[in-house]
């Protein structure tokens, strides 16, 4: 970013440890039969085809969000013989190190309600859920600003370098919640969530450190609801210029394999909030 824009891509002046090998950012890989048994600990987080089409309920002009939601088809199903990873992206520039450990990253911060929750598995281990790894989520507020870097997208407001920052440990079944709120927008990107896994981390004093990072990644939201949570307050007091997920210049279109969240939402309004689901696909070779 120059000035009060950023561009996670072509602006990002941090080492090159930041960026990811463009080789890796589309790997696929077929896996036979043994991914049936995943069954169980797949269905609650939509598992990622690489041939997976993703649909959407027009809700804009009705009160029908209530029943609106954002999915992959049948062919993504947890019975499906197709493991996919998850695209790996660069981090960007708005990266911390030592992220704290909790469930609700949200702080004080005021926006729409996101309940996510992650099902990590392992593609070198047929697929089977990765237990113990580090989910950390970190994005911006309403007005686009990232904690620690407050000032970028142009607001002025106080920052602790915490906020919308953290993660959890997945659970025996590779499950990981976390409580967040919807991201604002900044200038050259789509809305959007950054993630990483990290597998055999030391837990200490509320945050962890060591470990081996095995996923770095990006998250993304249905187009025409962004749309609809966007116009809401705070979202609405946040000027600067927005990005289509269309445009962005990292989101290829890969629906779920390359972060589309799958969207459910809580109540009849946009201010009830949503739930967001999906499988991150993971390599711990």
């Amino acid at each position: 970013m120059t000035g009060n824009n950023e561009n996670d891509q072509r602006l990002d002046q941090r080492p090159a440890r930041h960026r990811r090998d463009k080789a890796v950012q589309r790997r696929r890989v077929l896996i036979g039969g043994g991914t049936v048994a995943l069954a169980g600990g797949l269905a609650a987080a939509g598992f990622a085809s690489a041939d997976t089409s993703t649909t959407t309920t027009d809700a804009s002009t009705s009160t029908e969000t209530s029943t609106t939601t954002v999915t992959t088809d049948a062919s993504a199903s947890a019975t499906s013989s197709v493991c996919t990873l998850t695209a790996e992206v660069t981090e960007g520039p708005y990266s911390l190190d030592g992220a704290l450990i909790r469930e609700d990253i949200r702080e004080e911060k005021e926006g729409v309600e996101v309940q996510y929750t992650f099902t990590v598995v392992d593609q070198d281990n047929d697929c089977a859920p990765l237990a113990d790894a580090l989910v950390e989520l970190w994005h911006c507020d309403a007005l686009g600003e990232y904690s620690g870097f407050v000032g970028k997208n142009g607001h002025t407001e106080d920052d602790d370098g915490t906020f919308l920052r953290g993660g959890v440990l997945t659970d025996s079944d590779g499950a990981a919640s976390i409580v967040s709120i919807w991201p604002g927008h900044y200038v050259s990107r789509a809305v959007h969530v950054h993630m990483r896994v990290h597998t055999d981390v030391t837990l200490a004093d509320g945050t962890y450190t060591g470990g081996t990072l095995v996923h770095t990644g990006q998250l993304f939201f249905d187009a025409d609801l962004n749309e609809e949570v966007q116009a809401t307050s705070p979202y609405s007091d946040n000027t600067t210029a927005e990005t289509s997920l269309g445009d962005d210049t990292i989101y290829d279109d890969g629906g779920a394999a390359s972060g589309l969240l799958t969207l459910t939402a809580l109540g009849s309004d946009v201010s009830d909030g949503y739930t967001a689901t999906l499988t991150v696909g993971v390599s711990t070779s």
